[in-house]
């Protein structure tokens, strides 16, 4: 399937960083995933439950980042998406833009910023994984995010010696892990589907420039009615040329 896209915009964080004077129990995330999996799916898409499965099982892997990015482009069809974001339809038209090759789909996969498959494809997308780890920078900076009392604090660290990868913007996104949904209308009209690891914000916490970096972010600028975790990523490019994954982390959210 393929339809326009919205206009792109992404929330950006600009309040005041807070100092939380508790003692607070630190939770880190797996520093050194292999890979970023972006998926774009629509609940009025017939052939993306299978996707929003496998979506779910990939979550599981401690060395995936696994998201789902819900588009609005077809909520013209007759079901309205209640999950949907055009921010996430503009991104998905962005990085067809970078590729060249135009196409926007559901269900598409976006593997680390660089390649894309049909959702649904394990095996189209396992090999996506080994293709673009090839690529000099892709996922090579070590991210790192804790949870500490009222605060999200993430570092990235320094760009090895030689390597590509020396600036990128660093974003959050939140999101819930598990968030059934039961369409009546549409082309899954009837049945009952649950979507995982669900972006529900996006938000722009700095720019890296190959030195280290660390930023903290109050809670209350991730944390939402039925967020649960949060993703870091560092992204070579900008929101509107998105480039490969340098770097990424996830932690539950408490």
């Amino acid at each position: 399937m393929t339809g326009m896209v919205a206009h792109n915009y992404l929330s950006r964080w600009s309040g005041a960083l807070g100092v939380c004077a508790i003692i607070a129990i630190i939770r880190p995330a797996h520093a050194d995933p292999r890979a970023v999996v972006e998926l774009f799916t629509s609940q009025g898409c017939s052939s993306c439950p299978p996707a929003d499965k496998l979506l779910g099982e990939l979550a599981k892997d401690p060395s995936i980042i696994a998201m789902s990015m819900p588009i609005d482009y077809w909520d013209y069809l007759g079901w309205k998406d209640t999950l949907a974001d055009g921010r996430f339809s503009a991104r998905q038209k962005a990085y067809s833009r970078m590729r060249g090759d135009r196409e926007v789909y559901t269900p598409q996969a976006v593997i680390n910023g660089e390649m894309h498959v049909i959702g649904s494809d394990r095996s189209g997308i396992e090999s996506a994984i080994g293709a673009t780890r090839k690529t000099e920078g892709v996922m090579s900076v070590p991210v790192t995010m804790t949870q500490a009392g009222k605060e999200l604090n993430v570092s990235v660290a320094p760009s090895a010696k030689g390597s590509a990868a020396m600036h990128g913007e660093v974003w959050i996104c939140s999101i819930s892990k598990a968030v059934p949904i039961s369409i009546s209308r549409g082309e899954n009209s009837g049945r009952e589907l649950t979507y995982y690891n669900v972006v529900r914000n996006l938000l722009k916490v700095g720019d890296w420039n190959g030195s280290p970096g660390s930023w903290t972010v109050p809670l209350e600028n991730v944390a939402r009615e039925g967020v649960d975790g949060a993703v870091v990523y560092v992204q070579d490019g900008t929101r509107d040329k998105p480039g490969p994954m340098l770097g990424a982390a996830y932690t539950s959210l408490h």
